[in-house]
């Protein structure tokens, strides 16, 4: 005989762990504080740095210090634009940025590309891999020595193997054979002159927790994430958004249908999931039965083989 499942006892079982995830996200925002000179938050605007965006308010946004300050988030944030990301997020980074009264740093794919330093095979080619050239070239601008993402390990294959401070030598790349242990959350920040960190303070946290987290804070999102009707084509078992940057080719066909978006990246290699779900709430209970990851589902860029994930992460890749 099944037994009836309390739904209040399973709220109180699911608090729980998003405070210990929580607690643990702190944790690291504030160890990356007090252990480097010049750390930055990768923000995009998106669900995974918005969730971060909203443990660092907490770490150290406290409303009830001594002083009566706010307090401020020790170190910028830094978005790295394609130049083909979507409107609404950029306008939602901005936003929230001002809210926070936070310094946002954005460079530019195509400045590097004016430069010289990123050069596309063709017009129409993906732009996310090039982020890569224009991160380095930003940390090397600034002397970032530390920077704080929001990937998590049940997203790719890759992400999974990566320590949550992920060392980076001199150039930018990462070794995944010489990562270093992580035993009792003691982490080795140790670096020498010219080399880095990044740093994943959501690496334990899963899709699902992301959205139980979103539904529990009331965390404003950009409104992709939600059901909305919006152009699509079907190609390579993906829904293809139709816009400028992503036309219909010829023979396909054009359908407008209720998607979200489960990832939000270069509108030119991501895609939206068929969904009617309009609220976080909705979207959770999607989620639970999900079986493909967000960025399986989503990004025609990972498409190419079960390692280009990782052979963009050795390149200096997030």
């Amino acid at each position: 005989m099944n037994a009836r499942v309390d739904p209040q006892v399973l709220r109180t079982l699911s608090n729980r762990h998003l405070d210990a995830l929580e607690e643990e996200t702190i944790f690291i925002l504030r160890e990356v504080a007090a252990a480097f000179e010049r750390p930055a938050l990768l923000f995009s605007g998106g669900k995974d740095s918005l969730v971060m965006l909203r443990c660092a308010e907490k770490a150290f946004l406290d409303s009830q210090r001594p002083s009566g300050s706010r307090g401020h988030i020790p170190y910028p944030l830094l978005m790295i634009d394609t130049g083909h990301n979507f409107p609404e997020v950029t306008q939602f980074r901005d936003q929230r940025a001002a809210e926070l009264g936070a310094q946002l740093i954005v460079r530019s794919v195509e400045d590097s590309m004016a430069r010289g330093t990123v050069r596309l095979a063709r017009p129409d080619e993906p732009r996310n891999a090039h982020q890569s050239v224009t991160l380095l070239e930003a940390i090397e601008e600034f002397r970032f020595d530390a920077l704080i993402g929001g990937a998590r390990r049940d997203e790719e294959k890759a992400r999974a193997k990566e320590r949550i401070f992920s060392h980076r030598d001199s150039f930018g790349q990462w070794q995944p054979k010489a990562q270093r242990p992580e035993l009792w959350t003691l982490f080795n920040t140790r670096i020498a002159p010219g080399e880095h960190f990044r740093v994943f303070p959501i690496s334990n946290w899963t899709e699902l927790d992301v959205w139980q987290y979103i539904e529990r804070e009331a965390i404003a999102l950009p409104n992709l994430y939600y059901s909305h009707p919006r152009q699509v084509v079907e190609r390579r078992g993906l829904l293809v958004p139709v816009t400028p940057l992503t036309p219909a080719r010829e023979g396909e066909q054009v359908e407008t249908r209720a998607v979200r978006f489960r990832t939000l990246g270069d509108i030119t290699c991501t895609c939206p999931v068929a969904s009617d779900a309009a609220s976080a709430a909705e979207i959770v209970l999607e989620t639970l039965s999900c079986e493909v990851s967000e960025r399986g589902a989503t990004r025609m860029d990972d498409k190419t083989s079960d390692a280009s994930m990782e052979k963009r992460k050795k390149d200096g890749y997030f």
